[in-house]
């Protein structure tokens, strides 16, 4: 059966990028406005599944993903892509690069070509664009819009008919960004051995050692952190929540313990699913928390409670 998949449009972004690459053949593509909306189609039954982008190996989280996820009807991560972020400056035919006074794109690929643009197109304004392919769309039409060059994907500004001003211009050439497959909660994706668990947590208010007391959580149970970022819980001034990944699944004996821990000491704790690594890492178990040992232990305290006392 095919699925429709919401993703951040229009055609072009990088964000189809990644849903391509996790998506069937007879699956359904649903281009949304931007990330908010995407999850909305979700969470209103349009769609099956939204892909959304959620973290950037430059400019980090990308907050709009975090902060849709963190509240509202529960969504879970059912799998994650990941696509090399390449830019072109790229205008409409006839247009030099000496013309250009305004360049559109969305603020976190002005962000990763600043260096760029600085040094070869000093004084130029950005005009922020709702994401890469949407001002290449407008390009492609005629008329004024206010900027004469967007920053995109080179296949972009292939797909639109733009013509290719400067190719290359990332500031870092290994950038990637993170994308995830995000669907309404239901049965969790099967342990594959290489799995992440992404979460969101808030702290106790006004208490001495709380961000420890939530660390300690995950540390006293040897599981790793691969991401943690604060964001604003937004009801007041001063009030964060961490938005988390830890390598592991929830049918993990030592990740599981971690979650009874938090839910113990932390006032919200919001579960955005175990789902496989597309990179296929992780790091090794350490010895005395594998689902073994927590067997062992376990096993052991039965053995108390009847009065025996293995050696």
């Amino acid at each position: 059966m095919s699925l429709r998949y919401a993703f951040l449009g229009p055609t072009g972004t990088f964000t189809e990028a990644a849903l391509r690459s996790v998506a069937g053949a007879d699956d359904v593509a649903v281009a949304q406005t931007d990330v908010p909306t995407a999850l909305a189609a979700v969470r209103g039954g349009d769609v099956d599944r939204a892909v959304v982008p959620i973290e950037n190996s430059v400019e980090g989280g990308v907050s709009a993903t975090l902060d849709a996820l963190a509240s509202g009807q529960p969504l879970v991560i059912v799998g994650e892509a990941l696509v090399r972020i390449e830019f072109v400056l790229a205008a409409a035919a006839g247009t030099a690069l000496a013309d250009v006074r305004h360049v559109s794109t969305h603020p976190h690929a002005w962000a990763q070509t600043r260096k760029w643009i600085s040094a070869n197109l000093p004084g130029v304004v950005h005009v922020p664009a709702t994401s890469t392919a949407a001002a290449a769309a407008l390009l492609a039409e005629p008329g004024d819009h206010g900027f004469e060059a967007a920053v995109i994907a080179p296949h972009t500004a292939e797909q639109y008919g733009l013509k290719v001003l400067a190719a290359g211009i990332e500031d870092n050439a290994n950038a990637v960004t993170r994308f995830v497959v995000v669907s309404s909660p239901g049965p969790v994706p099967e342990r594959t051995g290489s799995d992440k668990t992404t979460l969101m947590v808030h702290l106790p208010d006004n208490e001495a050692g709380a961000l420890l007391t939530m660390l300690e959580q995950f540390a006293v149970r040897g599981v790793n952190l691969s991401r943690i970022e604060s964001r604003p819980i937004g009801d007041s001034l001063g009030r964060y929540g961490f938005s988390i990944d830890v390598e592991g699944h929830i049918d993990d004996e030592r990740v599981a313990a971690a979650l009874v821990g938090l839910h113990r000491v932390c006032p919200m704790v919001r579960f955005l699913g175990s789902y496989p690594r597309v990179d296929g890492g992780g790091s090794a178990v350490r010895r005395g928390f594998t689902d073994e040992d927590f067997r062992l232990g376990r096993d052991w305290v039965a053995a108390l409670r009847d009065g025996v006392h293995p050696d």
